[in-house]
């Protein structure tokens, strides 16, 4: 049984990085693009109809997509209410015919449109607490053999805070996401890769870290002994040949949903 995220704090620490977020968060960012790229590969058409994207955040995968598509109706979904002016920065590049934000928790958020071409999702899913029930709602409004596309991170990322504080984020690995989503899916492509980063000390990683708001799961307060504790340790078991090193487990899935 997974633990249960507290979505609050994850609201926010992500609406305090808001405006660092796409300067720092570059493996995002870089996953963005190959979202894009996959789904463009699976759809080889020049537009879509609907689309929804869950997590739109700063708008990485929205830039990405409306740079390679054009889209007739966007709708945007994000934790963050304040996510929409970065979005609109977004939108004021690559304008689309219809834009509708939508904000709230996916998993509890009931106004969703339906008969959606594409449901797309960039480094997002690793903060619901239940996928299967995700999948099956998402589902409920896709069309017959439109596609959910996402990619999230598995159980290798960021190990080596997990190992040194033993807290973190249980990630499902690549065939666990595959195996909860063939209940209404089917499995058109999927990948994984691995991604270190390098850091001059473990207090620039940390401070990249905070700029990205990922550390939002962690409440804890560290106090001065703890902060040096952890400083030490990650410098004497993940120095690397520039300084220290954190490890990024990108993984990718498209799927569509079944026709009948």
């Amino acid at each position: 049984m997974y633990p249960l995220i507290d979505k609050e704090l994850v609201r926010e620490r992500f609406c305090r990085t808001l405006g660092s977020y796409g300067s720092n968060a570059v493996v995002q960012k870089a996953m963005a693009g190959e979202l894009a790229e996959l789904i463009c590969k699976q759809e080889p058409g020049f537009s879509f109809e609907r689309v929804l994207e869950v997590g739109a955040g700063s708008g990485a995968l929205m830039a990405e997509l409306l740079h390679r598509r054009s889209v007739k109706a966007y709708y945007a979904n994000d934790l963050v209410e304040e996510s929409r002016i970065s979005l609109q920065g977004v939108l004021d590049r690559f304008p689309v015919g219809e834009f509708h934000f939508l904000a709230g928790d996916i998993e509890t958020l009931e106004l969703l449109p339906f008969s959606l071409d594409l449901v797309a999702s960039n480094a997002t899913l690793q903060w619901l607490d239940d996928l299967d029930r995700f999948f099956g709602k998402i589902s409920d409004h896709l069309r017959p053999g439109g596609m959910l596309a996402f990619s999230t991170f598995g159980p290798s990322n960021m190990r080596e805070i997990a190992s040194i504080e033993g807290v973190g984020l249980s990630y499902h690995t690549l065939r666990e996401l595959e195996l909860l989503a063939s209940r209404y899916f089917d499995l058109v492509v999927s990948r994984e890769e691995k991604i270190p980063m390098e850091f001059s000390s473990p207090e620039a990683m940390l401070h990249h870290i905070r700029k990205t708001g990922v550390n939002g799961l962690l409440r804890r307060s560290w106090t001065k002994s703890r902060y040096l504790h952890f400083i030490e340790e990650y410098r004497r078991r993940f120095s690397s040949e520039n300084g220290v090193s954190l490890t990024y487990h990108p993984l990718y899935c498209c799927l569509k949903k079944r026709a009948s």
